[in-house]
């Protein structure tokens, strides 16, 4: 095969359907955006898994005068029945689960409320004896909270007790679902990528039917035929998968690592060195459409 000649019959389709390859490349760009920031985002909730689910703990609270649930009578938690708490947690069958555990108690707790809402005018109106006296437990293991839960539960005194890996799973949740859009409207958008791309190949074709018609007759192969018109969709979704990763390693740069970090730096977020491993997994992608999509239209263009 003369690659000399097949370039430049490529070189030659994309000059004549300029418009067409810029339409797939912005296509393309912006499919494969979405695809690498449904990536990230999917990396971005494994680490925040890793990350607070290692550090998410589980709350005894403590029963208030104003409780009238039914693990309570009304009354504060007594220092008996917040000794045997302590007890229990200390005890040999709940000490191997426990990394630490702290005690709050009303004038503690009520200190850090004021602090986390000194803008809010509740504050005003909450008084210490209002707030659960709690105890703050954090496991070797959070995956073995149920047995804190079962064991302390029942204690007299104590009104509930809560996981906060379900708050957590919750927020995982909204982003699981966040990620799963972007991948859907990523695939639309590919889809559409590769209907443009076999237009486009198709339209290229068409315009050079009397050459093709000449290849034919001198006795070229298909293969020799079909090759520059595969190389025009390549190219235009190479350019398309590199902007794509370009923006890509953007986002992350500027907005994740630049404000997000800054603005939230207790969280641990996906980092450049992320962006860059998504990239070739863009430009993969990219490349493979097209190609499966050119050959495809004008394997049928020929069939015609």
């Amino acid at each position: 095969m003369r690659f000399a000649l097949v370039w430049t019959e490529a070189a030659s389709g994309l000059r004549r359907n300029l418009s067409m390859v810029v339409s797939v490349i912005l296509v393309t760009f912006i499919s494969l955006t979405f695809v690498g920031a449904a990536i990230l985002m999917q990396m971005q909730i494994g680490q925040m898994k890793g990350y607070w689910y290692d550090r998410a703990q589980v709350a005894v609270y403590m029963c208030t005068a104003t409780d009238s649930s039914k693990t309570c009578t009304g009354q504060d938690a007594t220092a008996e029945q917040i000794n045997a708490v302590k007890a229990e947690l200390a005890s040999p069958a709940l000490s191997k689960f426990i990394k630490k555990s702290t005690f709050e108690n009303h004038d503690k707790v009520y200190a850090e409320f004021k602090k986390q809402f000194k803008n809010n005018p509740v504050a005003d109106y909450v008084t210490p004896d209002l707030l659960n006296q709690t105890f703050w437990i954090n496991l070797k293991d959070p995956n073995q909270s149920a047995v804190i839960v079962e064991s302390v539960s029942s204690l007299p005194g104590v009104q509930s007790v809560t996981d906060q890996r379900q708050y957590l799973d919750q927020i995982f949740s909204m982003l699981n679902v966040a990620s799963f859009t972007a991948i859907a409207i990523a695939v639309v958008m590919l889809v559409a990528a590769a209907l443009l791309i076999a237009t486009t190949i198709r339209l290229s074709a068409f315009s050079r039917r009397r050459e093709l018609a000449i290849m034919r007759l001198v006795g070229a192969s298909n293969r020799f035929i079909q090759t520059p018109f595969v190389l025009e969709g390549v190219f235009a979704a190479v350019i398309g998968s590199v902007l794509a990763g370009v923006a890509t390693w953007g986002i992350v740069k500027f907005f994740v690592q630049g404000y997000l970090q800054a603005s939230v730096p207790f969280t641990n977020f996906v980092g450049t060195g992320d962006a860059l491993t998504v990239a070739p997994i863009l430009v993969v992608a990219g490349i493979v459409v097209a190609a499966i999509a050119s050959n495809i239209a004008i394997s049928r263009y020929l069939r015609v």
